[in-house]
């Protein structure tokens, strides 16, 4: 229980903190970005239209695992560029020098006099930034289909009482489409509760880093006194995997039974009239 109860093993602890504040931080800005751009596709005006399906497109059909490395590399570096232009603009030379992107000391990010948590949550931050993009991208796609899947004839009778094309997508569109859209969102849910073992990738020291870490029977850096543990510690990882999994099924099914009260009665007038 002493060592169990080690530095090391609270910071251990601590990252399912980090994994958690991930899901439920990422979970609502990639459902505003998949609503925007399931909005844009639907849009009549081509200029809006356009972006909205090239973005569910490109994002859906590029390797998860690409995006992850890509934007926080080229975020850290387009804010560090823009900062390098407005705080060291007497230097004129370029940022790129052969293969490495050098900057002025003032305009990294963060300051290499930053403390510890200001890197750690920088860092956060840009995960947070590209698993954002990466379900969004798959959010609307789930929620044009959604948005879609909703009668026609509802939208028409909306239009027929003088509604306009704003009141309908807010009182007809946007209420109605959710129990068509929570089947996906909850596979897209779990399926981001997957994917944050990728934090590893990013040097974060997330969950799946210090189950390798301390389970190891030694490290480059560390001997531990113990043989090798580590499928101790990924069998905790497993348990805690599968307990939010099953808590998030519940939750999406009680989701569902109440978002689908109406809705059979609604389906089967629709058969009849069919």
């Amino acid at each position: 229980m002493c060592y169990l109860g080690t530095a090391k093993h609270i910071a251990f602890y601590q990252s399912f903190l980090v994994v958690l504040s991930l899901v439920l931080i990422t979970a609502p800005l990639a459902m505003l970005l998949g609503l925007l751009a399931a909005s844009a596709s639907r849009s009549a005006i081509w200029l809006v239209q356009l972006p909205g399906k090239i973005y569910i497109a490109m994002v859906r059909g590029v390797p998860d695992i690409v995006f992850f490395l890509f934007v926080p590399l080229a975020c850290d570096q387009a804010i560090e560029y823009i900062r390098h232009r407005i705080i060291c603009s007497d230097q004129t030379g370029s940022v790129w020098q052969g293969n490495d992107f050098v900057v002025c000391d003032m305009a990294k990010m963060p300051l290499s006099s930053a403390s510890g948590w200001v890197h750690d949550f920088y860092g956060f931050m840009l995960a947070v930034t590209a698993y954002a993009i990466v379900f969004g991208a798959f959010a609307g796609n789930v929620l044009a289909g959604a948005m879609a899947a909703v009668p026609r004839a509802q939208l028409e009778t909306g239009y027929a009482y003088g509604m306009s094309r704003r009141q309908v997508y807010w009182r007809i569109l946007f209420p109605q489409m959710w129990i068509y859209a929570l089947p996906g969102l909850s596979n897209l849910w779990v399926l981001l509760i997957k994917a944050t073992p990728l934090l590893f990738l990013l040097g974060i020291q997330d969950i799946v880093y210090w189950a390798r870490e301390l389970g190891s029977a030694k490290t480059s850096a560390y001997a531990y006194p113990h043989p090798d543990w580590r499928v101790w510690y990924f069998l905790v990882l497993l348990i805690f995997y599968l307990f939010v999994t099953w808590v998030s099924e519940r939750v999406f099914s009680r989701l569902n039974k109440r978002l689908a009260r109406g809705q059979s009665m609604l389906m089967d007038s629709q058969r009849a009239e069919g």
